[in-house]
């Protein structure tokens, strides 16, 4: 009884009650899309690397180095020569690594060159390693393997010719015109800076660079390598060891511990996405209680009828409550359907245009919280509206 007079005293306003409950669902979208992709962009970052114990460079800041080394941003301080890489490749303790030369670009995509061990030993998401989509690994120095977004962007297919510049910039007016380089594989999509990287060889990065037509079979410094430990238990003291070498200043950094505090230095942007979205939100259901009570003075011969039938002014106010908490509802559920059937049949195009991996549950406890404060605030403000309802319906007597 008490639902369906609620329903039917909804529907004679529709149009009005249907605006209010777009703006709604709008606002709650906003909200929860925020918090999901705030959750998934730190699960993003973290699924970058897997499975890498420590990331060594020449000494500088630990987020500069974890961002040029692993995401591509930045610039490099320093090189590591290429004698130290292999004497920390020879340490007891260590079982592989990875060495990252950059410097050249291709049409503003990052060139990224390294060895076999960068296919056999790198590690993304939940130590998932790469794949290939089409063709091959590089295997001679002018032989590319392109991330899955230049392949795409660019329209490159397998045996296409290229031409790398010098440096970083989307323009370069120097470009390595006398050794093209011929595709050779292209990557399967992986979320991560792999999609937007053209990988090379180390010997091929020396052809590119050598002032004599025999190119070096080792170039002389790198810019990072990636390391991975036989044992995590020594992370520590291999690390200590890197810090303290002797022959040239050189970091080591913990990829986690590095990334935990990249995200507090983005707090404050979090922080003031999470606010904008909340106001948009509160502005909605400001607007929704503005409704209601513009509309108790149309509404004045309904209270009188249910006055008249022995309706108290408790169930008139309680009614007006309830109004307010299925809009809510209805806006809170719209929302989430509208969010997961966008990342459920969208989730290749994030993952190709963006290179997002966004996982099409919401159903995880950060949603949990926002939509316990959501129904929490709708309940508040839908107060103002039942008030006025209850004072109202008291000047009304009851019966006639």
């Amino acid at each position: 009884m008490f639902w369906k007079i609620a329903w039917r005293s909804l529907a004679q306003r529709k149009t009005s009650v249907l605006l209010t409950v777009v703006a709604l669902t709008v606002s709650v979208l906003v909200l929860v899309g925020i918090e999901h992709l705030r959750q998934n962009a730190k699960s993003g970052f973290a699924r970058t690397v897997a499975g890498t114990d420590l990331i060594v460079g020449a000494r500088t800041g630990d987020i500069n180095l974890l961002l040029y080394a692993v995401f591509r941003l930045g610039n490099p301080s320093n090189n590591i020569s290429w004698q130290s890489y292999q004497e920390i490749a020879g340490m007891p303790d260590v079982a592989w690594t990875i060495p990252l030369s950059l410097g050249d670009s291709h049409k503003g995509y990052k060139v990224l060159a390294t060895d076999h061990n960068y296919l056999e030993h790198f590690r993304y998401g939940a130590g998932e390693s790469l794949t290939l989509a089409h063709g091959r690994g590089f295997a001679s120095p002018f032989e590319v393997v392109l991330g899955a977004e230049v392949a795409r962007r660019l329209g490159y297919r397998i045996d296409d010719n290229l031409v790398l510049a010098h440096g970083a910039a989307s323009t370069s007016f120097t470009l390595h015109d006398t050794h093209p380089f011929t595709v050779v594989g292209i990557f399967a999509p992986t979320g991560t800076p792999v999609d937007q990287t053209l990988h090379i060889s180390l010997q091929g990065m020396e052809a590119l660079h050598a002032d004599h037509s025999e190119a070096q079979r080792q170039p002389d410094s790198i810019t990072a390598a990636m390391v991975g430990l036989k044992s995590r238990v020594k992370v520590f003291q291999v690390q200590r060891l890197i810090n303290q070498y002797p022959a040239e200043p050189l970091q080591a950094i913990l990829p986690g511990i590095t990334l935990t505090q990249l995200w507090g230095t983005l707090a404050i942007m979090e922080n003031t996405l999470r606010v904008i979205s909340a106001l948009v939100l509160m502005a909605a259901l400001c607007g929704m209680a503005a409704m209601l009570l513009a509309s108790l003075r149309e509404r004045r011969r309904e209270i009188l009828l249910l006055r008249t039938i022995g309706a108290s002014p408790l169930f008139i106010g309680l009614l007006l409550q309830l109004e307010v908490l299925v809009m809510a509802g209805l806006a809170m559920l719209l929302a989430l359907v509208i969010a997961t059937a966008a990342l459920v049949l969208g989730g290749e195009f994030w993952v190709t245009w963006f290179g997002l991996h966004i996982e099409p549950n919401l159903f995880h406890s950060a949603t949990a919280q926002l939509i316990t404060l959501i129904f929490a605030g709708s309940v508040l403000i839908g107060m103002l509206p039942a008030i006025s309802a209850y004072r109202l319906s008291r000047s009304i007597p009851p019966g006639l």
